[in-house]
């Protein structure tokens, strides 16, 4: 008897989570669409649809305004929310930290070190003019030189978490990482003049918008190697849940996976950071927002979802920054902030009074 009524249990609880598994996957399609008819210029959704699927809009402007604008934008958000989340996912896991982010390693404050460098070039003598001739300075530069800041930071701690057996000792020396590099960001911003800062603060702003269908191209295959790597890493990353002496008693390689964990998850981070600004509050928020509504700690099911909840609540932050129906476009890491901060607190109090 106590068998069957298990079993009847377990199958309610799989179908319950079927169904909000689907609902989640409706609604991301919701607010896609919604993502690409609203903004300055609304566009209704039978049109937007009739678009996508290749027909002829009542305006042309219409088809320009989706495929030329808010496509990439859309396809941006839904790609940083899922890579932001999944990073999160990861380092709350590793860390055992439940207010653990993406950026914990120093990622995008290298980032933020290589868009300040560049912001320094361009105001030198000489260097600046040869950067403008070759016609590097703008969006572009800006996303390599991120690039290569996160890139400097991510070798650094692989180099790093080889010798450190302790992941509470590496997730410090990361945050030390950090607080130089926003040192050196500050003085060179020093000795920049108001219009390279002003270039620089509005790329802190964090915007889904910048991403050209070129640069897609490569935002695109990275993310996707990124979270590929997740998946495969989602039974050591239930392991971890144990603990590291446990996981290694179970036979764990323990250095071998904290150095996928960090690869993936600064690789997502990373390349998001390059391409759209540092995005804070994602990869804090959701893996939180997934444990709660799945009731499982169990990575082969939270990975997929939260790679789903992050893109939804991207989207939905983007929507809000556009304003839609105004000109005025609020800066996106003070809509994630909005929608985020309640979650932290709650979070933090929850885990206060459960305890």
């Amino acid at each position: 008897m106590f068998i069957i009524n298990y079993k009847n249990k377990n199958k309610h609880k799989n179908k319950k989570k079927t169904i909000i598994l689907t609902i989640l996957v409706s609604s991301l399609i919701l607010i896609f669409l919604l993502d690409l008819a609203l903004g300055s210029v609304n566009i209704p959704l039978g049109e937007v649809m009739t678009i996508l699927l290749g027909g002829e809009s009542e305006k042309a402007t219409w088809s320009t305004i989706i495929f030329k604008f808010r496509l990439p934008k859309a396809l941006t958000a839904t790609l940083a929310g899922a890579a932001l989340s999944v990073s999160g996912l990861q380092m709350q896991t590793l860390f055992k930290n439940p207010l653990a982010g993406p950026f914990v390693l120093g990622i995008s404050s290298g980032a933020s070190l290589g868009v300040a460098l560049v912001v320094l070039a361009a105001n030198t003598t000489g260097m600046g003019t040869l950067l403008i001739d070759l016609g590097i300075i703008g969006d572009l530069s800006l996303i390599i030189a991120a690039c290569l800041g996160a890139a400097l930071v991510l070798g650094m701690v692989l180099l790093i978490s080889h010798r450190i057996p302790d992941s509470m000792t590496l997730l410090i020396l990361g945050l030390l990482f950090g607080y130089a590099t926003n040192a050196i960001v500050s003085i060179l911003l020093h000795f920049s003049e108001n219009n390279q800062i002003q270039s620089y603060l509005q790329w802190t702003f964090g915007s889904f918008g910048g991403v050209t269908w070129r640069q897609m191209i490569i935002l695109a295959p990275i993310i996707l190697l990124g979270l590929i790597i997740a998946l495969l890493l989602s039974k050591p990353l239930n392991v971890m849940l144990l603990g590291e002496s446990q996981a290694q008693t179970l036979g764990l390689a323990i250095q071998q996976t904290r150095f996928w964990i960090i690869l993936s998850a600064s690789i997502l981070a990373g390349a998001i950071t390059a391409f759209c600004g540092p995005i804070g509050f994602l990869g804090v928020v959701v893996p939180h927002l997934c444990r709660n509504l799945f009731k499982t700690v169990d990575h082969k099911i939270l990975i997929p979802v939260v790679a789903v909840m992050g893109a939804i609540l991207a989207l939905f932050a983007d929507l809000i920054s556009q304003l839609p129906g105004t000109q005025t476009v609020l800066p996106l890491n003070s809509v994630t902030a909005l929608i985020g901060t309640p979650v932290v607190v709650w979070v933090i109090l929850h885990r206060r009074y459960s305890s």
